[in-house]
């Protein structure tokens, strides 16, 4: 009972608190909003849109040191590296690397031929590194949207644009009066090879960056002319796809200048596949043998001592430019110091000994794929399959686009 009435007397002393409807409201929404927040889910992660990279070679006689340090093999560091965006999240890439068969034939081809530079260059893409599992390789001419809309954007494409395209006058010069319409033309079929799978990044070369140029004109031009107004959304509407424009502009990747390769013949030009002299390039095929004899007998110049950079020295810069390539772990001042002192002679054994070691297992590999014919025939047919799904995607969208009637499945 003491205990009791001691409480009792406590409580009877205290002030009873007045009542604040305001102040009660408020601390009700406080809990109810605290509440809220620990039952609340984690806000989602940002969805980032997978990016797409498209790049080829074609299939012309065999792939040089020039196809493979200036394109291929950048290729596998690509689809090897892991791509972040500006904020640090992980960007999916889908990556897509054709043999494109159909630029080859914009020069006199003998079909035979054709038919095994196709396939040497498909082994050679998978010898050199790229990954079916990452990557999908496929031949051009498997999917027929290329050469469709290549027609659609030539309907479109104002002459004069191809008009200055600096590969056509080099090429048309070599050809004389035989040159074909083909040749004027593959820059826009290079842009529906780009525009068809919604390329985000494009592999390119200096000596390309003009095509792409050309490529990012005909998206813009196209979207003005077709992907605009109630009337393009409605014709959207009606064949069930998305009004937004139907291609997006792509943006280079350049090329690392250090894999341009020169000609063994003339340092000032590109190794060429084109060169009728098979002594100007070193083919990724070539025997060991062979390789030691073009290098012997490559052009240099008389200048006593070996230097990078020199715009007076080409051959010098080229030759280093490839010793480089081909051993990528070394720092260009440790290779300085190990051949500034070499005599022409010393030099160039030494060269063709790193260009041999570094294509062995290259040419070993593919020699093992050749062997498996149905697995290459496997990994190809799998690659125009995940081609074609996306390519027919985009050629359906831009006939939509273009106002034609679209037949109804079967």
């Amino acid at each position: 009972m003491i205990v009791l009435s001691t409480i009792l007397g406590r409580s009877s002393a205290f002030v009873k608190p007045t009542y604040n409807p305001s102040r009660q409201s408020a601390l009700l929404r406080m809990a109810s909003t605290a509440a809220e927040a620990a039952t609340k889910a984690p806000p989602k992660a940002k969805k980032i849109r997978p990016e797409r990279v498209l790049s080829g070679v074609q299939p012309t006689g065999s792939l040089h040191l020039g196809n493979y340090l200036g394109a291929i093999r950048q290729w596998v560091d690509f689809q090897n590296k892991e791509q972040t965006d500006e904020e640090g999240n992980v960007v999916p890439f889908e990556n897509f690397f054709c043999v494109v068969d159909l630029h080859a034939i914009t020069m006199p081809h003998d079909p035979m031929e054709l038919q095994e530079s196709t396939l040497s260059s498909a082994a050679l893409y998978l010898a050199a590194g790229i990954d079916p599992a990452k990557s999908k390789v496929f031949v051009q001419s498997h999917v027929p949207a290329h050469s469709e809309l290549a027609w659609l954007l030539n309907c479109i494409t104002p002459m004069n644009w191809l008009e200055r395209m600096i590969q056509f006058k080099e090429k048309a010069k070599k050809q004389g009066e035989s040159v074909g319409v083909g040749l004027f033309d593959y820059p826009v079929l290079m842009a529906a090879d780009i525009m068809l799978y919604q390329s985000t990044k494009v592999p390119v070369g200096e000596d390309q960056r003009q095509h792409l140029e050309l490529t990012r004109d005909i998206v813009r031009r196209f979207n003005d002319l077709f992907c605009k107004g109630n009337k393009y959304k409605k014709r959207c509407k009606a064949a069930g796809v998305a009004s937004r424009p139907v291609f997006i502009e792509p943006t280079p990747i350049i090329m690392k200048e250090g894999a341009r390769v020169m000609s063994l013949t003339d340092g000032s030009n590109k190794m060429s596949k084109s060169d009728a002299n098979d002594s100007s390039r070193i083919n990724v095929l070539d025997p060991p043998e062979t390789i030691r004899n073009k290098i012997k007998r490559c052009k240099t110049d008389e200048i006593k001592g070996i230097e990078w950079d020199n715009p007076e020295r080409p051959e010098a810069t080229n030759l280093l430019n490839i010793y480089s390539a081909v051993q990528p772990e070394r720092s260009k001042e440790d290779i300085i110091e190990e051949v500034k002192d070499m005599s022409w002679g010393d030099f160039k054994s030494v060269l063709a000994d790193a260009i041999i070691n570094h294509l062995e297992p290259i040419q070993i590999r593919y020699y093992e794929i050749r062997e498996d014919k149905d697995r290459l025939n496997e990994i190809l047919k799998e690659g125009s399959e995940a081609a074609n799904a996306v390519a027919k995607q985009t050629l359906f969208n831009t006939k939509v686009a273009m106002g034609f009637v679209i037949p109804d499945e079967p």
